[in-house]
């Protein structure tokens, strides 16, 4: 879905913005990968390049907060455009955090491996919900891209899953810790990870519901997932 202006500059302008935004979203995905790769495969200096790259996603947030600004003192946007650039402004916010969650992965894969300790982790219990929330970054850029509201609800109840899998996990933490007390500073680790994983996910789902207000015109942010669905179907 493209939106063309009498004015071919400010499609380009909207259009500059707009790669920049997905830009900085394929850098945060490989920001999560490089951070969980660090933390199951005892990589220290990739980590270390994971809290190194994270300037070039803040940087990337400044640039995109200072154009839409830019423009909408140049053009006073209304309407869709105004929305547009809404949207944009609010997914970078959330890009930004989903770059912080990864950065802490990484701080957590250097604390964990330049350490002598005598029980490493083990993340068995939060590897489905990597994949879960890596899908659900790239399905919802891939609706940003797009301006496509048909998968939101599919990543709406992805973010169910990975909350309750994050309990199961909590569970099953808390569980080895009263059962051997050390495991205390291993489980503490992988709980660490967990929630910044679960984050994640809550991030993405964020981004797709921005797009939905968006193309929709609708804020579907704390709604249920019947009011999510009504809303993109209608």
């Amino acid at each position: 879905m493209q939106f063309e202006h009498t004015s071919k500059q400010y499609d380009v302008e909207l259009e500059s913005v707009r790669a920049k935004v997905l830009e900085m979203g394929g850098l945060v995905e490989q920001q999560i990968v490089n951070a969980l790769e660090s933390l199951t495969t005892a990589d220290v200096n990739l980590a270390k390049d994971v809290m190194a790259r994270d300037a070039r996603v803040n940087a990337l947030e400044v640039q995109v907060d200072e154009d839409c600004s830019h423009i909408i003192a140049r053009r006073q946007p209304a309407a869709r455009d105004l929305r547009m650039i809404m949207m944009m402004v609010k997914t970078i916010t959330d890009l930004e955090r989903i770059g912080d969650e990864a950065t802490k992965i990484a701080r957590t894969a250097q604390r964990i491996y330049e350490q002598d300790r005598m029980y490493k982790p083990r993340f068995n219990e939060i590897k489905s919900m990597v994949g879960l929330v890596r899908e659900m970054l790239r399905t919802s850029l891939d609706s940003f891209a797009r301006l496509d509201v048909s998968q939101t609800v599919e990543v709406a109840k992805q973010d169910e899953q990975v909350d309750e899998q994050f309990r199961a996990a909590m569970r099953q933490l808390i569980t080895f810790m009263l059962e051997d007390p050390r495991t205390i500073s291993m489980s503490l680790e992988v709980l660490f990870v967990a929630k910044a994983i679960e984050r994640i996910g809550d991030h993405a789902k964020n981004i797709s519901e921005y797009v939905v207000y968006m193309v929709k015109g609708k804020d579907i942010r704390h709604t249920s997932l019947e009011d999510i669905k009504r809303e993109t179907m209608s």
